[in-house]
């Protein structure tokens, strides 16, 4: 129950701008029924301040008896012309609070959500048709999501609503078909970076991928390709086909990396998508943390693209799982083969880490200094095998259990 009419004004534009909901006066905080008197002052006063909102909202003041207690109900729908604005603020529902807007990224997730300010939406200023898109991109793009090479390239490109309403290629758009989309935004490139070791002091690889967002994917897995340690079965004595084993999933690089580029804030002129190596994980880093239509607690259960556009477009090229399984698929394919899960962080920038298998030989160099050559002998047998017995050893290494 709001005490204040500046309380009770911004709760209603809170509902507004969220999913709406019901403004009660005269309950209180324990959901106690209170009881209030509201006199045509008090109801003028309540509605005038609400009137203070903009653009206008249609909603009344109803007075309600409940148990022999009069309570004042107002019911809010849900706005059709958000942003709605009270006192040059935006307020919003979070959970159960009432929020005040006060930072950039608040305001662009808010518009995002409302369908207003969505980046891929907007148009690419100065880009070319006839010029700037990547011909061997848009074929590619054709054969993944199977469509006729029939359709012209200026029928496809108007079926898959590529153009703004006044005929200008949307920045997806040219993120996606261009052939230099860096030139109409800086750092819209993927930098690899293999370090030695486990932190960033020795680089010892350091490559920018620039070009459409496909190329990108292409070029930062072949990379990965050829970092990792990646073996070989060969079916039918050697005749058969050949399946190929990396040693962290291969599916799993893969959705990582269209999830980064699908989902990265490209209002963000200030970095770009990282994917690092180094000899113990991967980590690939995009800027854009978690959007606010997801609660932390719905992270990896529910979806939201800060970038539909170019969602939809990896979608039709059937590189994206089910809506919202992107991240339980990346945790199944690790627990497959044994390895931790992907750990996410997703406060300012968003990453993933995947884990990679450790060198037990190399692991144990590190320790000839400090252990015996019988500990050394008998932590390798345990790595072989983690059920092996005291009595198992003896035999192996001819060690004692005395």
């Amino acid at each position: 129950m709001p005490s204040k009419l500046k309380d009770l004004s911004s709760e209603v534009c809170a509902f507004a701008n969220s999913a709406g909901g019901t403004v009660l006066i005269g309950v209180d905080d324990s959901n106690i029924i209170q009881g209030v008197t509201i006199d045509n002052s008090k109801r003028s006063s309540i509605q005038n301040s609400i009137r203070e909102i903009s653009p206008p909202l249609n909603c009344n003041l109803e007075i309600v008896n409940v148990d022999g207690k009069n309570i004042g109900v107002i019911e809010v729908k849900s706005g059709q012309k958000k942003p709605y604005v009270l006192s040059g603020a935006i307020y919003i529902r979070n959970g159960s609070n009432t929020q005040k807007l006060t930072t950039a990224d608040e305001m662009r997730d808010f518009f995002q959500q409302a369908d207003r300010i969505y980046f891929d939406e907007m148009p690419c200023e100065g880009f070319n048709t006839e010029s700037d898109i990547d011909e061997n991109n848009l074929n590619e793009f054709r054969s993944e999501a199977a469509i006729s090479s029939s359709i012209s390239n200026e029928h496809l490109l108007h079926n898959l609503r590529l153009f703004t309403d006044d005929g200008k290629f949307k920045s997806g758009a040219s993120l996606f078909f261009g052939t230099n989309p860096e030139i109409y935004y800086d750092l819209a490139t993927v930098r690899c970076i293999a370090f030695d070791g486990t932190n960033k002091r020795y680089i010892v690889d350091d490559k920018i991928f620039t070009g459409p967002l496909y190329s990108h994917y292409k070029q930062a897995l072949f990379w990965l390709k050829g970092k990792l340690d990646v073996s070989y079965d060969i079916e039918g004595a050697g005749s058969g086909p050949r399946t190929e084993n990396w040693e962290i999933p291969e599916t799993a690089l893969k959705e990582a990396i269209v999830n980064t580029l699908s989902h990265r804030d490209y209002y963000d002129r200030g970095n770009r998508i990282n994917v690092e190596l180094f000899d113990d994980r991967i980590e690939i880093t995009n800027p854009g943390g978690l959007v606010s239509a997801i609660p932390e607690t719905e992270f990896g259960k529910k979806s939201y693209s800060r970038n539909p556009l170019i969602f939809g477009l990896f979608e039709k090229m059937r590189m994206v799982e089910h809506v919202g399984s992107g991240i339980t698929r990346m945790r199944e394919l690790m627990d497959e083969v044994g390895l931790p899960q992907p750990v996410f962080q997703y406060t300012g920038m968003f990453s993933v880490t995947f884990y990679r298998p450790v060198d037990f030989d190399k692991w144990i160099e590190n320790w000839t200094e400090e252990l015996t050559e019988n500990r050394i002998a008998i932590l390798k047998e345990m790595h072989k095998n983690n059920e092996v017995t005291i009595k198992e050893l003896e035999v192996t290494i001819g060690i004692s259990d005395t």
